[in-house]
């Protein structure tokens, strides 16, 4: 069946964690239809099982191919790869989920580098549960960078209030600060200011993060790594013509931004954007992955192993991960 609406595919995540659970959650709100034709890319079974453990009374349909979908409430049109037992275990790394999780990511790729989806909604997947599978990633990031050959990408969280884009993210805090250079500052600005654009801001505002305390203070804090690693991109983009300042401190920018000085944080390691974002609540934080030729956003929370198969996992976060997606993905003639 085709849509008029975005056609965005939810992939399952970890099958032993929360994913398939908050998925049936979230697809049981009618609001979601109404705004966008949602295609799970995973495992049947699992589906239905969580529909059992949350009592969302919907019907889970089995299909080989977007045009056998239906698109309609009270339906999960699921793209079956049929490749975990109905019986898996809750909470358990394991390499048969990690590659299961894998291969979904994967079929949604295909799925949209084919034209068939307009946008990618990812359930959390397990780390070493894929490392266990012979799938050496960091995370989804970094596979669809690879999956859809893209070289210059970041990590971007959303919030209420709060947007951050992320110069380095899984790597060693003294690594990361080996390898931040000008070059990849200033492509994660313009990554900032293009991607604000698509989305409707005539003229980003942005604000790129110190490394240091207080952003080095002149030289008093650490070893003049502002003055080399970081002003000079902010200085490239500025003669470009992109509204962005900095470097400035941590400590205070993201107060600044929530109060609406700033669209964007430029953040330079993992935490120090992390936590501000984590800070507003685990439920409302998106992760989007920015740069790639497909939209793509996810939940900000892991797989939840310990409240796995509970029925208690709040599905908040992938709700707003899909208002998201449908708000970024290409409209349909």
């Amino acid at each position: 069946m085709s849509s008029e609406k975005p056609i965005v595919a939810i992939t399952m995540g970890d099958g032993a964690g929360v994913g398939p659970e908050i998925i049936m959650k979230a697809l049981s709100d009618r609001a979601v239809y109404e705004a966008c034709a949602p295609l799970v890319v995973g495992d049947a079974k699992l589906l239905e099982r969580a529909d059992s453990i949350v009592g969302s009374g919907l019907s889970v349909r089995s299909i080989s191919a977007v045009d056998e979908a239906s698109f309609q409430p009270g339906t999960v049109d699921c793209m079956d790869l049929n490749l975990l037992p109905a019986d898996l275990p809750f909470g358990q790394v394991s390499a048969e989920a990690g590659n299961a999780a894998f291969r979904y990511l994967e079929k949604a790729i295909q799925l949209a580098n084919e034209g068939l989806i307009d946008a990618i909604c990812t359930a959390p997947l397990n780390k070493e549960a894929l490392h266990k599978a012979g799938h050496i990633y960091p995370g989804h990031t970094e596979i669809l960078a690879e999956l859809t050959g893209t070289k210059d990408f970041s990590m971007m969280l959303s919030a209420p209030k709060l947007k951050v884009i992320h110069v380095t993210t899984h790597i060693g805090l003294i690594d990361a600060v080996k390898i931040i250079n000008p070059e990849r500052v200033y492509t994660v600005i313009k990554l900032a200011h293009d991607t604000l654009q698509k989305a409707g801001y005539r003229e980003p505002r942005i604000a790129v993060c110190g490394i240091n305390p207080h952003a080095g203070e002149n030289g008093l804090f650490g070893y003049g790594e502002e003055e080399e690693k970081v002003i000079p991109a902010v200085e490239k983009a500025q003669a470009e013509g992109i509204n962005v300042v900095g470097p400035l401190p941590a400590d205070t920018l993201f107060f600044r931004t929530t109060r609406g000085d700033f669209d964007i944080v430029v953040a330079m390691y993992h935490d120090q954007g992390h936590g501000p974002v984590k800070v507003l609540g685990l439920e409302a934080g998106v992760n989007i992955t920015v740069g790639l030729p497909i939209i793509r956003t996810s939940v900000d929370h892991g797989t939840a192993f310990d409240i796995a198969g509970k029925g208690i996992a709040d599905e908040l976060s992938l709700k707003e991960a899909l208002r998201q997606a449908i708000e970024l993905a290409p409209k349909r003639a």
